[in-house]
């Protein structure tokens, strides 16, 4: 992200060697950056089952296809054989498929790993290729279970960045769901109220996309198209501080760079979120990510200067250190053994600290009323159906 690393796609299309893709994993395995196939005890009993059941089931079938063929062989002559080959062929056919298939599979995410590592060091960036629980404050990372950011390319200049993929899981059994999501974390130099943009571009159905719904007494209304392309929802009370942090121009590029992905400002962190990968192997995707962020850092040092005032009274702040200065000599006429202070107090001396105070740190939570009332219906007109009273309607 520094201007001495221009963008640079070469690395996710060029031509790869094979033998620099296989020592890339080996070395990543060794040094248990990545997960391998047989890195835990159950992922090993696992296969032996595995191995065990295929081996007494693929024995039985070819013992008994074996005797078939022998006894029409004899009988009916060799045609007859010839076709009870078929279905061991199309099983052996099967199996053969199945290896070429996982061998692929694990050679192609070994070839991602060196595609992405690669683009990372072009553009003076560093590859992790998994991170589980990465524990930040953001809505997504406090979901479900089996939570896990991978592919993460990140970079440290002019402040950290962070792009990745992210899945946790939900549910249990046949409604068991894995959630994919594609973040990117960019680090503030302060902490600020809890801000969420909803943007209103990739809505469903049922409105919002995102995992969590807040009180809509919340909502703020922007300036100029803005409302046309975000909900903004900001603590209660937070509304002066939401319009000195999005000023018009600030607005202008979220409009035209971030309309199709949702914006949460909390702690000292800004969140984009879509559902679909961010890190990928398509230029176009990241070319894409890195403009976003580069129109946003020039204007995010401005929210450097926001200060929460409910964190300290700032009158009261003056008034000490007036009192204190006026209990100072002045310069030019001090006492004998005095020594003057040489310097004025500085102005940002009487602002509060940096931070948010408690009613500013999150928002509160909703209730997604539209898809309750909508699944409300469906459980109801399932339970009349169940009942049988509809076929007194319909006779």
């Amino acid at each position: 992200m520094r201007t001495s690393y221009p963008f640079d796609a070469g690395p996710l299309v060029q031509p790869v060697d094979g033998r620099a893709v296989r020592e890339f994993a080996r070395r990543l395995r060794a040094e248990g950056r990545v997960t391998s196939m047989f890195g835990s005890p159950q992922a090993i009993i696992g296969f032996v089952v595995a191995g065990v059941v295929l081996l007494i089931v693929g024995s039985s079938f070819l013992s008994v296809i074996a005797g078939i063929v022998f006894a029409l062989a004899r009988s009916n002559g060799v045609a007859a054989a010839v076709a009870a080959l078929v279905p061991t062929v199309v099983v052996i056919g099967a199996i053969a498929l199945a290896v070429v298939l996982i061998i692929r599979a694990v050679q192609g995410s070994a070839e991602r790993w060196y595609r992405l590592d690669g683009f990372a060091r072009a553009n003076g960036m560093t590859y992790v290729p998994q991170f589980g629980s990465p524990g930040l404050p953001g809505m997504i990372f406090s979901q479900g279970r089996s939570r896990q950011s991978t592919d993460l390319v990140r970079g440290d200049r002019p402040r950290f960045v962070e792009f990745a993929n992210y899945r946790y899981v939900t549910g249990s059994g046949k409604n068991q769901t894995t959630h994919k999501w594609g973040y990117v974390a960019v680090k503030l130099d302060v902490p600020l109220p809890h801000i969420v943009l909803d943007a209103t571009g990739n809505n469903g159905l049922f409105g919002s996309n995102l995992p969590l719904t807040f009180d809509r007494d919340q909502r703020l209304s922007l300036e100029g198209d803005f409302d046309r392309y975000f909900s903004l929802s900001c603590p209660a009370g937070y509304e002066r501080d939401a319009l000195y942090l999005f000023t018009p121009d600030i607005m202008a590029r979220f409009i035209d760079n971030a309309a199709a992905l949702d914006v949460e400002i909390v702690d000292d962190w800004l969140f984009l979120y879509a559902k679909r990968d961010f890190s990928t192997l398509d230029p176009a995707t990241w070319a894409w990510l890195f403009s976003v962020v580069g129109a946003l850092l020039d204007k995010l040092a401005q929210w450097a200067r926001w200060r929460d005032e409910r964190l300290g009274d700032a009158p009261t702040h003056a008034a000490h250190a007036a009192a204190a200065a006026s209990a100072l000599p002045l310069s030019g006429s001090s006492p004998p053994g005095a020594t003057a202070v040489p310097f004025a107090v500085p102005a940002a001396s009487l602002r509060p600290p940096p931070g948010v105070a408690a009613p500013g740190r999150r928002l509160k939570r909703g209730v997604p009323w539209v898809a309750v009332v909508v699944f409300g219906l469906i459980g109801l007109f399932w339970l009349i159906a169940q009942t049988g009273f509809l076929g007194l309607f319909f006779r």
